[in-house]
């Protein structure tokens, strides 16, 4: 799926993208700035989750509880030194537990992310409106 849409309309498109199908693991590329965080708070958004969101830079995940109830997810693993790093943190345990996860910079643990995700891929463009690629 492949999608262009301005901040106005960011809502619509997270909800596009949950319509699509996403899995419970969600990994987000995109340089710095791109609007990850801004799309994952759309789609907590659309999962009926009503608390304040935020980027987990520096708690490197952040939980979220959706409309039904189940949390969600929220990673950045920008600041993580290692792979193991994230294992100590228990990383895996989040990834199996049969949540939504939704995962920024997941290059910095390829190891550790489950092959059975979907991939969300942010371009900006010069107009400002964002191109996304979800697979």
């Amino acid at each position: 799926m492949e999608i262009t849409f301005s901040l106005e309309e960011i809502d619509d498109a997270a909800n596009q993208m949950l319509a699509n199908g996403l899995k419970k693991i969600v990994v987000f590329h995109a340089p710095m700035g791109a609007g990850k965080t801004t799309l994952i708070k759309a789609i907590a958004r659309q999962m009926g989750v009503t608390g304040i969101t935020s980027s987990p830079t520096f708690s490197l995940v952040n939980e979220y509880e959706t409309a039904e109830g189940n949390p969600l997810y929220h990673f950045d693993l920008y600041r993580l030194n290692s792979e193991e790093e994230a294992y100590d943190m228990g990383i895996d345990e989040y990834f199996y537990s049969g949540n939504m996860c939704l995962i920024e910079w997941p290059e910095k643990t390829p190891n550790l992310i489950p092959l059975d995700h979907s991939s969300i891929t942010i371009k900006q463009l010069a107009d400002g409106r964002r191109h996304v690629v979800l697979k």
